[in-house]
């Protein structure tokens, strides 16, 4: 099978004969429509997590084949979360299904776990979730990342008069965004790129350019969703004493950086990752979010890598690859 693959020697290539997978007990086989390549895979192509296999872990394909007594999902349309536990009765977390915590994990694409950018992946049954019949393929590829923005109100209570920011008009703050949004909540989202803040603009969310909120500092809730020191350290600045800052994206560097103002506002600072696929996928069938306006382009599966390098472009937003 075709397979878009990361190792240290080669680094990425489109394999033509790349072994199909076959589903173990529990698992399904699945062939991949369409997937969506994020900034996790740009970032593991740099050595990110050591990671080397099949990259993706965002995509809609339909279930071929079931290695279990329960095969009603055969033929059926379906998203996966990302992570899979051990699923041992000991495990406390494998017992609540939050698998993204479980010591023994596999990480689809990412960690201990061959990724959907292939024309066939395997995930346990237990993970999957079908797409509702009004949502096509273009909308249900975003469910990953539209989960993920869902966490942080699982994770945090936001009353209806609190003032939530959002810092980052890339792919997850535009998504965090529209998500806030849909949940009724006061949102506003910041970033540099006009043309980005319309799309959410067109959708119902407040905008600002970020050189016009640089005075500004009453936020009740702030997500840092750049992946920048300088989007932390201006979300510092943003949150008001005793808000919350919400980290949705992973800074990674060795810069100093200035922590007091943690201490000394009273900021609680909550860290935010993958989310549940179920609320989601009912944002997406109850047509509360489009995220039409988030493709940039979609490449059939042989052009893979000229997507990869499409996806380094500032104007891109989201590059899909078609199975």
């Amino acid at each position: 099978m075709k397979a878009v693959v990361f190792n240290d020697k080669e680094g990425l290539t489109l394999k033509n004969n790349y072994s199909k997978p076959v589903p173990q007990k529990g698992e399904a086989l699945i062939r991949v429509s369409l997937a969506g390549i994020c900034n996790t895979d740009a970032e593991i192509i740099k050595g990110y997590m050591g990671y080397n296999g099949i990259l993706g872990h965002e995509f809609v394909g339909v279930v071929e084949e079931v290695n279990d007594e329960d095969k009603s999902l055969i033929g059926k349309r379906v998203v996966a979360e990302i992570s899979y536990g051990c699923d041992s009765p000991e495990c406390p977390w494998c017992a609540v299904k939050n698998y993204r915590h479980c010591p023994e994990r596999h990480t689809l694409g990412i960690w201990r776990k061959d990724g959907c950018f292939a024309e066939y992946l395997t995930m346990p049954v237990n993970v999957l979730f079908e797409v509702p019949d009004n949502v096509t393929d273009e909308q249900a590829v975003f469910v990953e990342p539209l989960a993920a923005a869902c966490e942080i109100t699982e994770q945090l209570h936001i009353e209806p008069t609190h003032k939530v920011v959002v810092l980052g008009d890339g792919k997850l703050g535009l998504t965090t965004a529209l998500t806030l949004n849909a949940q009724n909540l006061d949102v506003t989202l910041i970033g540099k790129h006009q043309n980005k803040l319309d799309i959410a603009k067109k959708q119902g969310v407040k905008t600002l350019l970020l050189s016009e909120s640089e005075s500004m500092n009453n936020f009740d809730v702030v997500v840092e969703a750049t992946g920048s020191v300088s989007g932390f350290e201006t979300s510092l600045n943003l949150v008001k004493p005793r808000g919350v800052l919400v980290l949705k994206s992973t800074i990674a560097t060795g810069k100093e950086l200035n922590l007091a103002p943690i201490v000394i506002n009273e900021i609680t600072v909550l860290g935010s990752r993958c989310g549940q696929f179920a609320p989601a996928l009912r944002l997406l069938k109850n047509n509360r979010i489009d995220f039409t306006p988030f493709i940039s382009k979609i490449y059939p599966v042989d052009n893979a890598i000229e997507g990869f390098e499409a996806n380094k472009e500032k104007d891109s937003i989201k590059i899909l690859l078609k199975f």
